[in-house]
């Protein structure tokens, strides 16, 4: 039996949609969603759902939601139970913090991301490209180093804490350069290839 039906707003390329609609699934969720945004623009009632031109935006009969971190904490608490959404405030912290840390390392990867997936090469900026790779490889150094410990972002299991950086992480390694060698990421991010939804939700082209 599926669980209950909401709705998702969010053009399906878009790195904070795939978080959420990889949860969804997860969750084994109904669930439906609406291309917004990009290239599918703003209409007038998504707007005044979310007034910050921005996605994905949630709707499950109970409560209008963005910012996409907020809806998987959202997600977790309302249909995953204790398993995605521990009752030990310690255990939801720890995994918590790596949601919050993607964000910074969105920053780092947003030049070289913009350039290798969604501009012409001959406008390629690689200097910036080449210290968006530098910033990004900073980051997943402190990122290897707990992997080196933990199996998971979220300690000992699969979590809400490892889809921020799952998603993120199939950019890292799709886009055309050469990487430094992580192993403990590397390892993570082909067990995360193999989890549900995956494949459907955040395997898809960059563009």
């Amino acid at each position: 039996m599926t669980k209950p039906f909401f709705t998702l707003w969010g053009r399906p390329n878009s790195h904070n949609v795939k978080k959420v609609a990889w949860f969804a699934v997860e969750l084994g969720l109904d669930w439906q969603r609406h291309d917004i945004g990009g290239q599918f623009g703003y209409t007038g009632d998504y707007l005044a759902k979310n007034p910050n031109r921005l996605i994905p935006t949630i709707e499950d009969g109970k409560i209008v939601l963005w910012e996409s971190n907020a809806i998987l904490r959202y997600m977790a608490a309302e249909y995953g139970g204790e398993r995605w959404f521990p009752a030990d405030p310690i255990d939801r912290a720890l995994a918590d913090r790596w949601m919050d840390w993607q964000i910074t390392y969105a920053d780092a990867q947003r030049v070289p991301f913009l350039n290798f997936a969604r501009t012409p090469r001959e406008q390629w900026d690689m200097a910036a490209i080449e210290q968006g790779i530098a910033a990004c490889a900073s980051h997943l150094a402190v990122m290897e180093r707990y992997l080196g410990e933990k199996p998971w972002l979220s300690g000992g299991q699969f979590g809400i804490g490892d889809i921020p950086m799952g998603v993120y992480a199939y950019t890292w390694f799709s886009l055309p350069f050469d990487k430094p060698a992580f192993s403990a990421i590397a390892d993570w991010y082909a067990r995360i290839r193999e989890r549900p939804g995956f494949a459907e939700q955040v395997m898809i082209p960059l563009t």
